[in-house]
């Protein structure tokens, strides 16, 4: 692989950062037997097919086919270059940032990345202007006031933009950057005259951070009577609010500590709940759930805690968001807040015990909010309300897919109507049933809910190979693992497999051996540079070949190998006699036609995995 930096430093900064450690910040891993297992990153899924190997530094996914090391790992996460990748994993891991010339190929587009670095200036000084300005130190004294101490100030880098116009406008042009693609980008905006100013002069300033924790948007609070009261940067390549959730990158690690993660509603009630000692607290950005929001969550954890507002609107925001959560698989409970409160409000009239003790340890689970929330819309002193609410609760109680928790629900049911338990289970029979059948008719007829879950079939194709290309396989599977055994390939048959693309992977191979380096998958993807033949590698060297290889078991591969060339020789030549005879003795060209299906039915039978 051509780049611009020595191989040894590559390898250098592959190793000082393990694949499972690197993964398990984007995906929830649970180790099964040798392999860590989740859910895919990559596709849509509620059954985790995702592998990871950490003896050989790989990862693969047995749904979607995506598989690699750890250097493809986060060039596809991030949508990183090859060379931003290796800054960001030498960054990581505390390596020596390694000098990389740009090159034009796959380089970054120049107005992102410098919108990119813009934030991060702006950021840094938005930060200091709030104590170090006299209307920054007004905008200090209102966030005091507001409960919040200098410590979470600091955390989460609150800032201040001033109402000079001209002040941002000039140090972002000192700094190099362009005033046009600062406007573009929504940093920057004109007045009817043509001036650029800052979009958010005069307010409290929230830096939005994506997931690795570098700046890409902001949120401006006013503190006077501005409109609006509440100012977000705008939609770009950068800032998307469909799939960023707010402190995801503080809270992540206590996140995977805890198992839990806590869903609020906007960025205040995350800064109100880290002050209280509640650390696993996101929030979506000025908008609704989304399906997208609700797969990063289930990536990471089982449980995800709603906590919302305790008004109608927070209420009916609860109840889509458990409707989505429940899509992904997730475990959901619910916390319930009084009328009206929210949680910065009720953390400071009541202060962080009695939140984390009435609120959060006190969570509901997801049905027993369903059965409160549903109640609004009856009136239970009337026998008709009573009678539809019962079915609208058994509706839901046949999406639960716990035994146990379907037959609490109904005999609470029961006991609270003084209704028949055996009528409410036939009832309950009868919606299962209609569940199981609209979810057959899915997978059937396809999704039909608009989001991403594509079913990807197990891939059974190897198992139903020819005999040669199944020998072709294990043996490359082999010498991948163990060098000498790809050399006594090498004497015998060399590059000559039947199926190219193992041919290829062979070269690359021999030559990868040649130079010194020892059996190593994830090292020898680097060597690659086609993604299709990375992810063959990467799904060969995921089969156990934990035994031992004879010699006689090398020498069938082998020789099936080689007989598949013998055959096909032998298959072209009968097939060329075979058309000469149709035009002159039909009969002759029958037992050909017999003889050619003999041969390739022999073909046929072999080792399979």
């Amino acid at each position: 692989m051509a780049n611009q930096m020595s191989d040894e430093t590559i390898e250098s900064i592959r190793q000082s950062n393990d694949v499972v450690d690197v993964v398990g910040e984007y995906v929830q891993l649970k180790k099964q037997g040798r392999n860590y297992f989740g859910l895919c990153p990559f596709h849509s899924e509620n059954t985790p097919s995702f592998s990871v190997n950490q003896e050989k530094q790989i990862y693969h996914c047995f749904g979607c086919g995506k598989g690699g090391n750890i250097i493809t790992f986060i060039m596809e996460m991030e949508g990183f270059n090859f060379q931003q990748t290796i800054h960001y994993l030498a960054e990581k891991s505390g390596q020596p940032i390694p000098e990389m010339k740009q090159s034009n190929q796959n380089a970054p587009n120049s107005e992102e990345q410098a919108t990119l670095e813009a934030y991060q200036w702006l950021s840094k000084l938005y930060h200091h202007l709030l104590g170090h300005s006299k209307d920054g130190k007004k905008a200090l004294a209102y966030l005091h006031e507001r409960g919040f101490s200098d410590e979470v100030i600091e955390r989460f880098q609150i800032g201040y933009s001033p109402t000079s116009k001209g002040f941002v406008t000039q140090f972002l042009e000192n700094k190099g950057f362009h005033k046009q693609v600062m406007a573009n980008a929504g940093i920057l905006t004109t007045s009817d005259d043509g001036e650029y100013f800052d979009r958010f002069q005069g307010r409290v300033i929230f830096p939005i951070r994506n997931h690795i924790g570098k700046t890409i948007g902001f949120n401006g609070r006013t503190i006077s009577d501005q409109e609006p009261k509440y100012l977000n940067s705008p939609e770009s390549s950068l800032f998307r609010k469909s799939k960023l959730l707010y402190n995801f990158d503080i809270a992540r690690s206590e996140i995977r500590k805890k198992g839990e993660v806590i869903l609020f509603e906007g960025s205040a009630d995350v800064i109100a709940a880290h002050q209280a000692e509640v650390l696993n607290g996101v929030a979506s950005l000025g908008t609704s759930l989304t399906e997208t929001h609700a797969s990063l969550l289930r990536r990471y954890v089982d449980t995800v805690l709603i906590c919302y507002d305790g008004d109608n609107a927070g209420q009916n925001a609860t109840y889509k968001a458990i409707k989505l959560l429940r899509k992904v698989g997730c475990t959901i409970k619910v916390a319930s807040l009084p009328p009206n409160y929210d949680p910065d409000q009720f953390i400071q009239e009541y202060g962080k015990e009695k939140f984390q003790s009435q609120v959060i340890e006190a969570a509901d689970t997801e049905m027993t909010f369903i059965k409160r929330y549903l109640k609004k819309d009856f009136n239970l002193n009337l026998e008709g309300d009573r009678l539809q609410y019962v079915e609208k609760v058994i509706e839901e109680i046949a999406i639960l897919n716990s035994t146990i928790e379907r037959d609490h629900y109904l005999r609470e049911l029961a006991e609270e109507f003084k209704l028949s338990y055996e009528a409410l289970s036939q009832e309950l029979m009868s919606r299962m049933r209609n569940v199981t059948k609209n979810d057959d008719n899915r997978q059937r007829f396809g999704n039909t809910n608009g989001g991403n879950q594509q079913k990807y079939p197990q891939k059974q194709k190897h198992q139903l190979s020819k005999a040669f290309q199944n020998a072709e396989r294990r043996l490359l599977a082999y010498m991948l693992q163990n060098a000498q055994i790809a050399e006594k390939v090498k004497e015998t048959i060399g590059s000559q497999f039947n199926i190219e693309q193992h041919q290829i992977i062979v070269t690359h191979l021999y030559g990868f051996y040649e130079e010194g380096n020892e059996a190593d998958s994830s090292r020898f993807i680097s060597y690659l540079d086609d993604i299709n033949l990375q992810q063959t590698v990467v799904e060969l060297s995921m089969i156990d070949n934990s035994w031992e290889m004879t010699e006689k078991e090398l020498q069938d591969y082998i020789h099936i190998i080689q007989s598949e060339q013998t055959d096909s020789a032998k298959i072209a030549q009968l097939e060329n006699k075979m058309k000469e005879l149709e035009k002159t003795d039909p009969k002759e060209a029958a037992k050909v036609a017999m003889e050619i299906i003999k041969i390739k039915q022999q073909s046929k039978n072999g080792v399979s995995f």
